[in-house]
């Protein structure tokens, strides 16, 4: 029988199609092994949290981040962990300490360290900056970041929560299929579709040969390997995160202005709609009129981040 509106697509089940390393079930059979976090200097204090410049481990690949730690006795347990997960900001022009201060702030001075990756290739992280739809490595990079974090002395491995932007809704989503340890997520104008929903833009042709630049080389590389979504659906729902929310490590936690001019709101809406039809915990906001960056209603959407994390995340219990 059909499926409901709003229901998810069928669970994958063996696609015979061969392993490709955007299918969740490749995520899932990848080790993410814990590396140290190096401090490479010490910043500015925030208003109560210290701010360092920091390293760790990804596949071999030294990965740079921002990391804060609250002042004062860390917990019997260890300080609550946001891994704050930032959207697309073209990588030759990302830099650490510079965008996203306000957001990282919000989660910081409320008692929760912060951990936010320069995925591979952003500033001075090594690698090659890949492009999160197209290939594994940011997923990559910041699973390593919650490994990392797991071990991290000052943290409390039973209590890490994630948090994404845009393109970081996309790792966001994808790292809580893969990994248990993360409590909750917080998805602020998320890039959450079914990849055929990725390519639903005006006037966009999905069998388009590739811009000389290469952007979007990747969507034409699977449809020509593996066929359109309507050829060969089974592949298709195999690489999209929606195909296994039953699996999502805990509830999440969604946010969408109307007027997002580069993720469309009906994603969201889309992805709602999804985990109520199967009982997943979410809750889902959308604010009249504001963009992609929520700059109008910055407050209330953070003031509900904090809440939702410190419900799920800082009084949850192992």
């Amino acid at each position: 029988p059909p499926a409901p509106p709003g229901a998810p697509p069928p669970r994958p089940t063996a696609t015979p199609t061969p392993q490709h390393p955007l299918m969740v079930e490749w995520l899932r059979q990848q080790d993410f092994p814990a590396s140290e976090i190096i401090i490479e200097e010490q910043l500015a204090n925030g208003a109560n949290y210290f701010r360092y410049y920091v390293s760790y481990r990804s596949e071999g690949l030294k990965i740079y981040a921002l990391l804060t730690i609250p002042f004062g006795e860390k917990p019997a347990t260890g300080w609550p962990v946001v891994v704050f997960n930032h959207g697309f900001i073209p990588p030759d022009i990302y830099r650490t300490t510079e965008r996203y201060i306000a957001y990282v702030d919000g989660f910081a001075t409320n008692g929760y360290i912060v951990l936010r990756s320069d995925y591979r290739g952003h500033d001075r992280s090594e690698g090659e900056a890949t492009g999160a739809y197209g290939h594994p490595g940011y997923v990559v990079d910041v699973l390593n970041a919650v490994s990392a974090m797991a071990a991290y002395p000052d943290a409390d491995p039973n209590r890490i929560g994630m948090w994404g932007h845009s393109m970081g809704g996309y790792i966001t989503l994808r790292a809580m299929v893969v990994d248990p340890r993360i409590k909750a997520g917080v998805i602020w104008a998320g890039v959450v579709g079914p990849y055929p929903n990725l390519f639903n833009r005006p006037n966009f042709d999905l069998l388009a040969t590739p811009s000389a630049t290469g952007r979007g080389r990747w969507r034409f590389e699977l449809v020509q390997q593996f066929g359109t979504p309507d050829e060969n659906p089974a592949f298709w729902a195999s690489i999209s995160t929606t195909s296994y929310l039953p699996d999502l490590s805990g509830p999440v936690q969604l946010h969408h202005g109307t007027n997002d001019a580069d993720v469309p709101y009906s994603v969201s809406e889309l992805l709602y709609g999804q985990m109520v039809e199967i009982g997943e915990p979410v809750e889902f906001y959308g604010y009249p009129g504001d963009d992609h960056n929520l700059s109008i209603a910055f407050s209330l959407v953070m003031q509900r981040s904090i809440q939702f994390f410190d419900r799920y995340v800082k009084a949850s219990m192992p």
